[in-house]
Order: structure tokens, then C-alpha cells, then sequence
């Protein structure tokens, strides 16, 4: 591979950053062009529905989730920087990427790590106070609308508008929750699980109703209320959608990837287009420990999927599959929630119960196998369950060791707690 060898990451996302810092450090002395749609410089998503909402000292504002200054990326990781042009398409017999503003991009290696982008309600977009919260500018403007002490309704009981609404709890505001399903995370934890996450808004007096849909969103210039399905009219400064996200694939179109849920890719992260691969949110690729394919909307996968997938496309002789036990974590009130594996609905056991023991613990099982592990405060045990699902467990052991874990955490509880 040759000085002249071109790298270009389209998405300058965490995963695009991790790509070209892992292209460097393993010593890639070729050019690197990181495009980027929106004007930032890569930063953290996580905070944005986190600490960057918490309610700050007049004057003080939330820290910076910027990844790396400007200069740093520019000067020192020698990447080329094209913030605020968006990708439009892909050409892979040219090997170019059109840019919005009408530029044409060639590359001899492409990683894309767009992303995805956050679902909207429709006929909402020219209505003032109505947001989802993906990106920075969606983050200042919700942070704005709570200080102003806004009516905040949130639609959607995922992890996102859960903690939305906590950080709106933690302000001494009454938000209300309005989730469509019956119950909520069923698709991420399960649904005994899932009751039992929204159990925790109603410890925490936050009004949440679910199995009720939005039939509209109405107001003049700006939000004034929120309409569900059975009539109920709810008054609303403040609107946050979280209503899921739709991987970034829509500048990918006719240009011969197969699109399907995200990129779709081998356990390489390739797209099966020579020089073309795929990380993060918007990567679709066969995840051998669990032997099938998987998207995944998760920082830790994110990070890692980048820096496998440009080693990859860069030394495609010495390719290793990327596989993973997903990993994610949320903080609700005071309260943190962590997950590990998938949610198989074979079997949910719960080894220790948040009433009884002040904190969860459940384990999940697929076949014969530990393929989950829910906590809840359970920082101590939630990576013991996840290295347990890296080597492949029995069910019967992991239930055993779990139990042992609950006697032993007993019995130490036993001897510390004065008589």
C-alpha cells in the first residue's frame, strides 16, 4: 500500500473517528478524509441525554462531548476534515462519494459509519418546541426548553426518552411519558423486564401512560399540547420524540450495497464491494458469538466496530471477524441500568429482585445457553455475566454461579451491618 492509497470515512461519528485513529496507529501512511454532515467535530452522544441535561449554577454550561479538538485530528492524526457536507451517494465502480455540495470524493478504501438518524413524527417539522435528541443542536435546544421550566411531554419509553424524562425529574419538573406498546423495552429487554424498568418512573412520580398512541401534535407557531388516541389533550411546551432511530442508509441508495436494516456485512464488517466496509449504528454484520446478523445502536460496539472494519478494509489479506456481546448502559433517576447479550425469551430468571434485595439481577437463556444478563446497580456483577456469555456458559452454570454470587453478597452484607 502506497503513500497515495486514499482512506475516506464517511460519518464523523465515533466509529469514524475510532477508523481513522486505528489507521494511524497502525502506522496507515496514506491519505484520510473523515466527511462529516453535520458542522461538529466528533463528539459523544451519550451525555447528550444524560449529564449534558442536568440542571447547572446560572452561567455554568454543560461540559464539551467533543472528542478531540480540531487540531488534533487535522494536524496530528493528518486526517482532511469535510464537516457540514452530508454524503448523497456512492458510486463503486468510480470509487466516489458525491458530497451535498456537488463534490465528488475518490477513495481506494471506504469505511461508512453513518450512523442513524432519529425518527420524527410526521407533519411536525415546522412546529417550534417539538425535537428528537440525536445530535448536539437537538441536545442544547431541549436543555434551553427545560431551564425555561417547559410542559414536557416525552413520546416514547425507550431508553433515550426515559432518561429525558428522569433528567426532567431531577429539575423538580412533572414530565409525562407516552409510550404506545403496552409496555415498553420489549424489544430491548423483554417484556417482564420491561415492566419492571417502568416501574421505575413510577417510583420516581414521573406520569407514565402507556398503550396509548399520539394521534396529534397540535399548536400554533409552537407546540401548545399533545393529543393520544383515547382523547386525552395534554398541555406541552416541550416535545421530545424518542421514537427510535432509522440507520443512515438513504445516501446509499442504488449504489449496489446490500441495504437491509443498515449495510449488510460478513463477520468482517465488508460489504462485499471490493474496498467498501461498514462500522456502528449503520453496520448489519454477521455476529458469530451469537451466529446470526446484528445492528447495533451501542457506544462500546461502535468504538470497537471501527477501528475492526478499518484494519480490515487496510489488510484485507489478514482480515478478523469482528464478534461481540453487545454491550449497553442508561441512567434513570438515581438508578443504573445495564444489559449484556440478547434478550432471548426462552427463559428469565431473576436471581435478585429490586425489592427484595435493592438491586436486579436476571439472567436470560437461549437453548442451553446464557445468552443475557439484565442489572439494575448491579456495576459488580453485569461483566462477570458477560464474560460467562463470551465463553459460551451452560445455562445451569450460570444460574448456579449467580446464586453463589446472591449467598456470598448475603453474607457479607451479614457481617457488616451493625447488631
Amino acid at each position: 500500500m502506497t503513500d497515495s492509497h486514499r482512506l475516506v470515512v464517511v460519518g464523523a461519528s465515533l466509529a469514524g473517528l475510532r477508523a481513522v485513529e486505528a489507521a494511524r496507529a497502525a502506522g496507515f501512511g496514506g491519505g484520510i478524509t473523515l466527511i462529516g454532515a453535520e458542522p461538529h467535530l466528533p463528539y459523544d452522544r451519550p451525555p447528550l441525554s444524560k449529564a449534558f441535561l442536568d440542571e447547572l449554577p446560572a452561567g455554568q454550561q454543560p461540559a464539551s462531548t467533543q472528542f478531540r479538538p480540531a487540531t488534533v485530528i487535522s494536524d496530528e492524526l493528518d486526517v482532511e476534515l469535510l464537516l457540514g457536507v452530508p454524503a448523497t451517494a456512492l458510486d463503486t465502480v468510480a470509487r466516489a462519494v458525491t458530497l451535498s455540495d456537488g463534490r465528488q470524493i475518490r477513495y481506494d478504501t471506504l469505511v461508512i459509519a453513518t450512523g442513524a438518524d432519529a425518527r420524527t413524527l410526521p407533519g411536525t417539522g415546522d412546529l417550534a418546541g417539538v425535537h428528537t435528541l440525536r445530535t448536539v443542536d437537538d441536545a442544547v435546544a431541549v436543555r434551553a426548553a427545560l431551564d425555561a421550566g417547559a410542559r414536557t411531554v416525552v413520546i416514547g419509553a425507550g431508553f433515550i426518552g426515559s432518561e429525558i424524562a428522569s433528567g426532567a425529574r431531577k429539575r423538580g419538573l412533572s414530565p409525562v411519558v407516552v409510550e404506545a406498546l403496552p409496555t415498553p423495552l420489549v424489544r430491548a429487554v423483554g417484556q417482564e423486564m420491561g415492566a419492571t424498568l417502568a416501574s421505575l418512573h413510577t417510583r420516581n412520580g414521573t406520569d407514565l401512560r402507556c398503550g396509548v398512541p399520539v394521534a396529534a401534535i397540535e399548536g400554533e407557531s409552537n407546540v401548545e399540547h399533545v393529543v393520544l388516541a383515547d382523547g386525552t389533550v395534554i398541555p406541552a411546551d416541550l416535545v421530545v420524540v424518542g421514537a427510535g432511530a432509522i440507520p443512515g442508509t438513504a445516501w446509499l441508495e442504488g449504489s449496489g450495497l446490500n441495504l437491509d436494516n443498515g449495510v449488510v456485512c460478513d463477520e468482517n464488517l465488508w460489504t462485499g464491494v471490493d474496498g467498501v466496509y461498514a462500522a456502528g449504528d449503520v453496520a448489519r454484520w454477521h455476529n458469530s458469538t451469537f451466529d446470526r446478523l446484528m445492528r447495533l445502536e451501542h457506544w462500546t460496539s461502535a468504538a470497537e466496530q471501527g477501528a475492526a472494519a478499518v484494519r480490515n478494509a487496510l489488510n484485507p489479506d489478514l482480515r478478523k471477524p469482528y464478534s461481540t456481546v453487545p454491550y449497553f448502559w442508561s441512567d434513570w433517576y438515581d438508578v443504573r441500568i445495564q444489559f449484556v447479550g440478547v434478550p432471548a425469551e426462552d427463559e428469565i430468571v431473576v436471581i435478585e429482585d429490586l425489592d427484595t434485595d435493592g438491586r436486579l439481577v436476571a439472567l436470560y437463556r437461549e437453548g442451553d445457553r446464557l445468552a443475557g444478563s439484565l442489572t439494575i446497580d448491579g456495576q459488580t456483577e453485569i461483566m462477570k455475566y458477560r464474560g460467562q456469555i463470551t465463553r459460551s456458559a451452560s445455562w445451569s452454570d450460570a444460574v448456579g454461579y449467580a446464586q453463589q454470587r446472591k449467598a456470598r453478597r448475603a453474607e457479607k452484607l451479614a457481617t457488616t451491618v451493625p447488631a
